[in-house]
């Protein structure tokens, strides 16, 4: 026991005294700095900080290539920003089937004319309006099929009144005429409407519609009618109105109810300003294309009395009495064009569309993850690429660090800077040579490769030309046998009997 604590007292001693020697101090002391001082902290943070926001970068370009609403300020900014309704892309609509149903049946449309009977398109305000508060009424194309007109309806609930504006929506020139008018749709409308009712809201359940009731011949000029009443007490009267796309101008055809009150005042002695009456626009007349043809009805009766037809030109100007004949029936141009339902596809046709639409939807779908699977292996190279030049850029910084730090240890001054100078002379140098060996190790993996494709190239040119030389031996031996070929059952060769001279 005394023997273990005499060995035990002499090594404490031992050590401390080495521990107080110069030399021990020196190795103790001489670098101040260690592998966790302030600057290896810095670039390893700064290291972290950009490694963490490469893999941000990468989760998001994986999250976002289906968008989602996980995004930052400036990214929802971004997508937030206005786009030109004019640019959107636009099909066909579709019924949408739902999940539970087998067969829905699909609709077929015909192009048919819009104005037919004249002036019997009408706009019907339904629930849908008092719902929604706007809708959409039906529209009109125009003979050229350049353009297709539509009006807009709105809804005021506080005052229960309607208002209207006339809207024209340009045509897809690249479609077929069908397609035309499935694919207008409201987001590639021109900007302003061409016409515009009041939209006062003073009167209580008062409306104010508009309604194109026809284009003329060459499809310039579109005829309009408003229709303005009480929602409580009828309608009280329609004005008419022509719109010049050459122009740009509307032009109000007022002069002629002014006409038809001013004939029966002056010969029938009737003042229908006291009496409900209105008009009826019918179209274009066909013999005058500039003249737009109304009949007059007044409505004080059970039945309404007809007030006669009349005309007037496009421009509000000279009104002309026609015909007093209820039966007379003026020639009406019909120019416009509406779709309409023309009826279903059949079951059987129904079912193997939908049959062809799933095949194509698989292959669609097998083509989309194969897209997707590439788009997912690139961002995940991308990223393992920049984290291999980060960290390599890391380990250079740290090795440099660590050696300032070996240098410093040791001396200060201007002869640390230079020994930390020629430090990064030779190891540049190194960095050089090594990068030289790796772009020599590339190079002759590429031409490793080049000269496999070539000799493959080569190898399928060889058996081309075999093929090919071995074709024409086929060919040339079928020719020579079929020459050469005696008759069935023949074992010499034919005879030739030449023609003789007629004796």
């Amino acid at each position: 026991m005394k023997k273990i604590l005499i060995t035990l007292l002499i090594l404490s001693v031992g050590v401390g005294a080495y521990a107080l020697t110069p030399k021990a101090k020196a190795s103790k002391f001489r670098n101040p700095f260690t592998k966790k001082d302030y600057k290896s902290k810095e670039i390893k943070y700064a290291y972290e900080v950009k490694k963490e926001d490469l893999q941000y970068k990468r989760d998001q370009k994986l999250l976002n290539r289906h968008p989602s609403g996980y995004m930052t300020v400036e990214e929802y900014e971004k997508r937030s920003e206005y786009k030109d309704p004019s640019t959107f892309k636009v099909d066909p609509p579709k019924i949408e089937k739902p999940s539970d149903f087998k067969y829905v049946p699909q609709p077929l449309f015909k192009i048919v004319k819009y104005n037919d009977p004249p002036g019997g398109v009408e706009l019907q305000l339904g629930r849908k309006l008092y719902f929604n508060r706007y809708i959409n009424g039906l529209g009109v194309t125009s003979p050229d099929y350049t353009k297709l007109v539509y009006p807009a309806i709105y809804y005021y609930s506080d005052s229960g009144s309607v208002g209207a504006d006339l809207f024209v929506i340009p045509l897809d020139q690249k479609e077929n005429n069908m397609n035309k008018i499935l694919k207008a749709n409201t987001s590639h409308r021109e900007e302003s409407p061409i016409l515009s009712t009041d939209k006062a809201i003073d009167n209580y359940a008062a409306f104010r519609t508009l309604t194109p009731v026809d284009f003329n011949a060459d499809g310039t000029k579109l005829l309009a009618k408003e229709k303005i009443g009480s929602g409580e007490d009828g309608i009280w009267e329609t004005r008419i109105y022509i719109y010049d796309f050459k122009t740009k101008k509307s032009y109000d055809l007022s002069a002629v109810r002014d006409a038809i009150k001013y004939y029966w005042k002056e010969y029938e002695n009737l003042n229908l300003i006291e009496k409900r009456w209105d008009i009826r626009p019918l179209g274009f007349d066909a013999g005058y294309p500039d003249r737009v043809v109304v009949q007059a009805y007044g409505y004080t009766g059970e039945k309404p009395i007809f007030l006669g037809t009349w005309s007037v030109d496009c421009y509000g100007e000279q009104p002309k009495f026609v015909s007093l004949d209820k039966n007379f029936m003026p020639k009406i141009s019909m120019n416009g064009f509406k779709l309409q339902k023309d009826g279903a596809l059949e079951y059987q046709v129904v079912v193997r569309e939908e049959k062809v639409l799933e095949k194509q939807g698989k292959i669609i779908n097998k083509q989309v993850k194969a897209v997707d699977k590439k788009e997912v292996k690139k961002i995940k190279q991308d990223y393992k690429f920049e984290l291999k030049e980060l960290t390599a850029d890391y380990k250079d910084k740290a090795r440099d660090n660590n050696r300032l730090q070996k240098f410093a240890g040791s001396t200060e001054g201007t002869e640390l800077e230079e020994m930390y100078h020629k430090y990064q002379v030779e190891q540049t140098e190194k960095d050089i040579k090594k990068l030289e060996k790796k772009i020599e190790k590339t190079q002759k993996n590429i031409d490793k490769r080049e000269q496999k494709i070539q000799k493959y190239t080569d190898k399928t040119k060889e058996l081309m030309h075999a093929l090919e030389e071995d074709e024409k031996q086929t060919n040339n031996a079928n020719e020579s046998s079929q020459i050469q070929m005696p008759a069935e059952n023949d074992t010499d060769a034919p005879e030739v009997n030449f023609p003789q001279d007629a004796q």
